[in-house]
């Protein structure tokens, strides 16, 4: 059974290649050349019959060519090395000597294994650091936690709020303006209910965009009493631990390389691939922003589907078990904790350097070191907090300041003579 499903794959796989040069073998290629035409072909990001997306070169397609005219569909199988899953660098002298490392130094790493097999001879200085980190994967030794079973539970929080699982997943290149992009699904879901409470897509993975999508779900569904992530960057820096500290939510971290403990979240990736994601047509898709409204389409569907485990949909669980919930103040008290915090030196012209531009202050911070708050990616609304009064920063216009007549506290006078007299 497991070699039919083998075959199965690979011969998908043959399938999608000979689709991609069908155009070349059956003489319809509208193209002055093979050559223009698999240049023109390779700046489309295929799909694999496994759902990963590959953007391949144009001599790969040009290879896939002659195979077919030499070799048939049979060529273009992908291949099997005969010694699959073998280690063909590393001998069975050094891979006794890894697990005897492994066994009495279990905290060794890769590249300390591979700097003490050199040494000692079991190597040559030839195989490469890599080689041995992936010996080390494939039999389980990477580290400590492969020896040791973790002790997992089924758990859930008893009400609505009581902790939100976040995380990011990479889905597919889409094509707009001419660029070939890839795409980040960062997404919020409530432990209790299931329910998506912040899902969106971007062209960038980083800590604003998180912010936003968090400050978006708390603004609609209410402050969760705890948020649960990873140790990326955009989860894992001062300026979210300043947030949550603001609006009374406790921020919790998964162990490191411990992806497994936010497991309704990482299924819930799962699931959105197989009912959704599989089933669009990415070329056909043309703008981030459109890829975000059939996402909003697949929450709304999702919220209000029956889950497997809870016997409810999302929605249900939430009307049902939202007593507990905690609403912000006011927009206005939501917007201002989620403003980063940092701390900047005004310049001698009044100005200070944020987010790559350039800003107004006030005088009287001139030389001093003032805090300045903010929301990523808005040029407006920065300020200057001072005294527990806020100072407004406004966005530099270096024509309109040298029109602008400098009181520098002097008053001067002239006289018939057109002599001036300086007070």
């Amino acid at each position: 059974m497991e070699e039919e499903k083998v075959q199965k794959e690979q011969m998908a796989v043959a399938q999608m290649r000979f689709g991609m040069i069908a155009p070349v073998i059956q003489g319809t290629c509208p193209d002055a050349s093979v050559c223009a035409y698999c240049r023109r072909v390779a700046q489309t990001v295929q799909t694999l019959p496994d759902g990963r997306q590959v953007l391949y070169k144009p001599k790969t397609l040009e290879k896939w060519v002659s195979l077919y005219k030499s070799g048939g569909m049979d060529a273009l199988l992908p291949k099997t090395r005969c010694d699959k899953g073998a280690s063909r660098v590393i001998t069975p002298e050094a891979q006794q000597e890894i697990h005897r490392l492994k066994r009495e130094y279990p905290r060794l790493n890769g590249t300390q294994i591979h700097a003490r097999l050199v040494q000692e001879a079991f190597l040559p200085a030839g195989v490469s650091v890599a080689s041995v980190q992936r010996y080390l994967k494939k039999n389980g030794l990477r580290g400590v936690e492969e020896a040791e079973k973790k002790d997992r539970k089924a758990f859930e929080e008893a009400y609505f709020g009581g902790m939100w699982q976040a995380d990011t997943c990479y889905l597919p290149y889409i094509r707009e303006e001419g660029n070939n992009r890839r795409t980040y699904l960062i997404m919020i879901l409530d432990d209790y209910s299931r329910m998506i409470v912040g899902g969106r897509l971007f062209y960038q993975e980083n800590a604003a965009n998180f912010q936003q999508v968090l400050r978006e779900a708390v603004a609609a569904y209410g402050i969760p009493h705890k948020l649960y992530v990873d140790n990326g960057a955009p989860y894992s820096n001062d300026q979210l631990s300043y947030i949550c500290g603001s609006i009374g939510t406790v921020l919790l971290h998964t162990p490191v390389r411990d992806g497994a403990s936010k497991g309704k979240v990482e299924r819930n990736f799962r699931t959105l691939k197989e009912r959704w994601l599989y089933g669009l047509d990415i070329p056909q898709i043309r703008s981030l922003k459109e890829f975000n409204g059939l996402l909003a389409d697949y929450i709304r569907k999702h919220n209000t589907t029956v889950h497997s485990v809870t016997g409810q949909s999302p929605l249900e669980r939430y009307l049902s078990g939202n007593e507990k919930i905690r609403k912000p103040r006011s927009l206005e008290w939501l917007e201002e904790c989620f403003h980063n915090r940092i701390y900047r030196r005004v310049n001698r012209d009044a100005t200070i350097h944020l987010m790559n531009t350039v800003y107004d202050a006030p005088m009287q911070f001139i030389g001093q070191k003032v805090e300045v708050r903010f929301l990523p990616g808005e040029a407006d609304g920065a300020y200057v907090l001072y005294g527990g009064e806020h100072y407004p920063l406004r966005l530099t216009d270096r024509v309109e300041n040298g029109r602008t007549k400098r009181d520098n506290g002097l008053s001067i006078r002239y006289g018939k003579e057109g002599k001036s007299d300086v007070h």
